[in-house]
């Protein structure tokens, strides 16, 4: 953690909805006029998309049934350790872009699935925002979760995660439902072992909880809309949080733990606004005291 190079950190599944997350945070530092050095967790992959492929055909044929993107094995942790460690003490570090189309490959004429060079990450920056897979990971090796001043969690209910990830891969990837639910089963190991145990460590978790039957996500049409959800708002640490002035600002949201509130699907980007916007406050004023 640190008071002059702030990090904050979004992470997620793939269909968990984190895009969603950096959008209110965009939001945030327009509006605050805060410049932020971003990072996007795929750009941490070890392996570029036509490597995946090759990794993967020789992982299925020496029996191993369970090769994925969120396993350590496929991914860089200690370089995005280094590069927390790095911004918190320093305000630099190395970062690259993963290139996912054609439309974002083409100002750097490279093919769609591949990373660009490393560079430094850029100079006077603010505070770094990261959001992807591993924000949050803690192995015998790299403990990435000890870095971020602000670590954020958001983590559908399983059944509406596939269903968020299925639609998006059918729709906009053109893939078969069967290869989807491949790929889940396949990552579902490292699902458990690294992506849900980031959870403990997160300061906030945002969780939509769909108010419609989900029971099969293989069969769903569509994805359930934010007015047919609520969202539980979970806090670590609920010392300085004002429950009573959210109540009043989010209607019909409610207490359900001293720690947890409850805030219609339709409000979440509000209830991110009014819980974000004082962190980001308080960040940048330690971090004008300190310079």
């Amino acid at each position: 953690m640190s008071i002059r190079h702030p990090i904050i950190a979004i992470t997620g599944s793939s269909g968990a909805g984190t895009t969603s997350v950096t959008r209110t945070f965009e939001n945030i530092f327009r509006r605050e006029s805060i410049t932020a050095a971003v990072i996007e967790g795929d750009s941490f992959h070890r392996h570029d998309r036509k490597a995946m492929k090759l990794k993967a055909a020789e992982a299925e044929a020496a029996g191993n049934k369970n090769f994925s993107h969120f396993g350590p094995e496929n991914n860089l942790f200690p370089e995005l350790e280094a590069l927390f460690r790095d911004y918190a003490a320093t305000g630099v570090g190395k970062r690259r872009k993963y290139l996912h189309d054609p439309e974002e490959a083409a100002p750097y004429k490279q093919d769609p699935g591949t990373f660009t060079p490393w560079e430094d990450v850029p100079a006077n920056t603010d505070l770094l925002f990261y959001e992807g897979l591993h924000g949050a990971v803690v192995t015998p090796e790299v403990n990435i979760a000890q870095h971020p001043d602000l670590l954020i969690g958001v983590v559908p209910v399983i059944n509406l995660e596939w269903i968020q990830k299925l639609y998006r891969d059918k729709k906009q990837r053109g893939y078969s439902t069967e290869a989807v639910t491949d790929t889940i089963l396949r990552r579902m190991p490292d699902y458990v072992n690294y992506i849900c145990p980031q959870f403990m460590h997160t300061h906030v978790n945002f969780q939509r909880v769909p108010m419609v039957d989900t029971s099969n996500p293989f069969i769903a049409r569509d994805i359930p809309s934010a007015d047919e959800s609520m969202v539980v708002i979970r806090f670590s640490n609920p010392k300085g949080i004002d429950f009573q002035y959210l109540r009043s600002m989010i209607d019909d949201s409610f207490m359900s733990r001293a720690n947890t509130i409850v805030v219609p699907g339709g409000k979440m980007e509000l209830a991110m606004q009014l819980i974000f916007t004082p962190f980001v406050w308080r960040m940048m004023e330690r971090q004008k005291k300190a310079s």
